[in-house]
């Protein structure tokens, strides 16, 4: 049985489009060939529609089948328009049909104009709405944006992506917290000493100065994909995998969460790449980057330290960072927990155990103590690791296949949109009163030298 689905996307000429959308649009024609997907682009550059079918043919190579490949290449169609202007718009949604679903791949500003702009005209009454991330630039015009998104569609068909929630291992820690004795009974702050949640990258500006520029470390990852993975992780247990019940908790979780002792100054740090050697290629300072303005001040590495106001989680601090042109792109979650209260007279000082949950590649360690061949009384550190399962589709393919469903579980609500930016604004504001000196790293190394206490 056929499942008809109309797919447009507004900004399709633009890269994310190109190098995430399509691709995992491809992965999902592979593996749910069910779909039969009717794909529009639309964006405000002049191409043809042979021009059009040659970019989708590229993305989609490779991805899935020949036979989809085509079946997609001989029913899209490329439009050119104003994404802004009322009449235009209502004329692209007269042609999708009754349940379209808009895809907006556009910068936050072009969003909130055409959102705007969409509040004027008639909508389809099932239209569903994907929204890339940042919702908004701060708290106050994320809650504007909230505001205007509630007169188009209900929220139940609003898909704010982040493809992070796409991503097979951070819904592992659902099944790792709630189907594992070993954990679940350990998943607190009488066993649980700090928590990491890192995501280094071992790449540079990588050509999106246009973006990053304006957003730096803090905004682009901190305040959306870790608070979200912070959430998941520390989450009580679901009664259900229903989008509700999970959202519910992830939103009241993130309500709990607060800066460490409530000082954005003394809970954060924020540091900038100098010249250096990054897999070999040479890497100029990051003002010298092309695109870059040096008087936005913009970090390419930040950290912020939060604590959790819940019986399970007081007192334990989490610390979220991530930074870009670093030399150990390090990717996950490390769980440290606490010394055992006793060890038998006659052993050596038990390492503590330590627990990596890897984000990429996707897989688990747990440090264990042991006794050393060596020596019957000493004790070592042991690592029972595995590798975990990669989804055969990519995060953007998870995640339309959760819009074309219905299901917006995989993605952000609204209050939960707002959570973020209310954590982070306060660090914000101090960073940009200068109460928290800007530090360097040469590009290629593991960050600042006075980070490594």
């Amino acid at each position: 049985m056929t499942v008809p689905v109309t797919l447009a996307i507004l900004g399709a000429s633009g890269d994310l489009a190109h190098r995430l959308l399509l691709p995992g649009l491809g992965t999902l024609l592979n593996t749910n060939p069910e779909y039969e997907v009717t794909l529009v682009g639309c964006a405000v550059d002049d191409l043809s529609q042979e021009e059009w079918q040659e970019r989708v043919r590229g993305a989609l190579g490779g991805k899935c089948p020949r036979a989809s490949i085509e079946q997609v290449i001989a029913t899209t169609r490329y439009e050119q328009l104003d994404l802004t202007n009322a009449e235009a718009l209502r004329k692209l949604l007269d042609g999708l049909g009754d349940a379209p679903v808009l895809y907006l791949a556009l910068p936050p500003a072009v969003t909130f104009q055409l959102c705007e702009a969409l509040t004027t005209i008639e909508l389809p009454k099932g239209l569903r709405l994907g929204l890339e991330k940042p919702f908004g630039s701060d708290l106050a015009t994320a809650r504007e944006l909230n505001k205007i998104l509630a007169r188009l569609v209900p929220e139940n068909q609003i898909f704010r992506i982040d493809h992070f929630l796409g991503k097979s291992v951070v819904l592992n820690l659902l099944g790792l917290r709630f189907t594992n004795r070993v954990f679940e009974h350990a998943w607190n702050n009488q066993n649980i000493e700090r928590v990491e949640i890192t995501v280094d990258e071992a790449l540079a500006l990588e050509g999106r100065a246009g973006y990053y520029d304006r957003a730096g470390a803090m905004r682009d990852m901190i305040q959306s994909h870790l608070l979200l993975v912070l959430a998941l992780f520390a989450m009580e247990e679901p009664p259900s995998l229903n989008e509700r019940d999970v959202r519910d908790l992830i939103a009241l979780m993130l309500r709990h969460t607060h800066l460490w002792d409530d000082d954005p100054a003394a809970s954060s740090r924020r540091a900038r790449y100098t010249a250096g050697s990054l897999q070999g290629e040479q890497i100029p300072n990051y003002v010298d980057e092309p695109g870059v303005n040096p008087s936005r001040n913009t970090e390419t590495l930040a950290e912020v330290t939060v604590r959790i106001n819940t019986d399970r989680w007081f007192g334990v601090p989490f610390r979220l960072r991530s930074g870009k042109a670093l030399g150990d792109a390090r990717n996950g979650i490390t769980v440290a927990f606490r010394p055992v209260d006793h060890v038998p007279e006659g052993f050596t000082q038990a390492p503590p155990n330590v627990l990596s949950i890897g984000m990429k590649p996707a897989n688990i360690k747990l440090g264990l103590s042991t006794n050393a061949e060596s020596n019957r009384f000493e004790l070592n550190q042991s690592v029972l690791a595995t590798d975990l399962a990669e989804s055969p589709l990519k995060p953007y393919g998870e995640i339309l296949d959760s819009i074309f469903r219905g299901d917006p579980l995989l993605t952000v609500r609204g209050d939960v949109a707002e959570e973020c930016w209310r954590i982070v604004e306060p660090v914000l504001k101090a960073w940009q009163h200068g109460l928290v000196p800007m530090d360097e790293y040469i590009a290629g190394g593991a960050g600042p030298s006075n980070w490594k206490a």
